[in-house]
């Protein structure tokens, strides 16, 4: 696995101007972005994900380009085969776990595949993160951690070159985050999928990254592996 980023973009939010500058590179299959709130990591992911764009740089996955602006190349997020969970996961209200789950395999908004007729890789992740008896249930109808696992098993569906975690944890409960963690460790060992995780907590680094990029106000300030980060 390689990583090969540079990303410059200039911010602008309510009357402050924020510039990122991010260059890193890593052959890493467990990376982390680490750092404080507001350092510019979820934007980063944005733009390796394809959400937003940069000004300037290129991103480099698995010896894909996805973006360089000296070229023209731009591929748009459905081209880039790669899975984002998203801090607050961003799961359709509207939509069944199931329909969720199978969103992006459908064309269009409303999502029509009816609730029983789910393709077979759909009831794989379904099955894989133990979703069988809430696969009609809609999401307010579920727990913190079972919408967990329906951001997790969306973004897997569709057998994504990698996968970006943002702040997979931090909208749960102490106990919940230590299993959850356990999970997803299970999970990165059994799938063998690469994995960027953003985050600014060391029991993630520890649980999850073999290797870390710092980063503080827009910028890389260190990168080392895990342990060394802590120290």
């Amino acid at each position: 696995m390689s990583w090969d980023i540079a990303l410059t973009k200039h911010l602008r939010h309510e009357g402050t101007r924020f510039e990122l500058d991010v260059r890193f590179r890593s052959s890493s299959a467990r990376l982390a972005l680490f750092g404080p709130s507001g350092a510019g990591k979820t934007q980063v992911l944005k733009m390796l994900a394809g959400v937003t764009r940069p000004e300037r740089g290129h991103v480099r996955i698995a010896g894909q380009t996805l973006f360089d602006s000296d070229t023209g190349i731009d591929l748009p997020p459905q081209r880039r085969r790669l899975g984002l969970v998203f801090q607050d996961y961003a799961l359709f209200p509207h939509l069944t776990v199931q329909q969720n789950i199978g969103f992006a395999l459908q064309r269009g908004w409303l999502n029509p595949a009816p609730r029983g007729d789910a393709p077979p890789v759909v009831l794989r992740w379904l099955q894989a993160f133990h979703l069988e008896g809430v696969a009609g249930h809609y999401p307010h109808q579920i727990s913190g951690g079972q919408r967990q696992r329906v951001a997790l098993a969306r973004a897997l569906v569709h057998e994504p070159a990698a996968l970006l975690l943002d702040e997979p944890f931090a909208a749960l409960d102490k106990p919940l985050r230590e299993r959850l963690r356990g999970e997803m460790r299970e999970l990165q060992s059994a799938l063998g999928i690469p994995t960027l995780l953003v985050t600014h907590d060391d029991d993630d680094l520890r649980a999850l990254a073999d290797e870390v990029v710092q980063m503080d106000a827009g910028r890389v300030v260190a990168a080392a592996g895990s342990e060394a980060a802590l120290d």
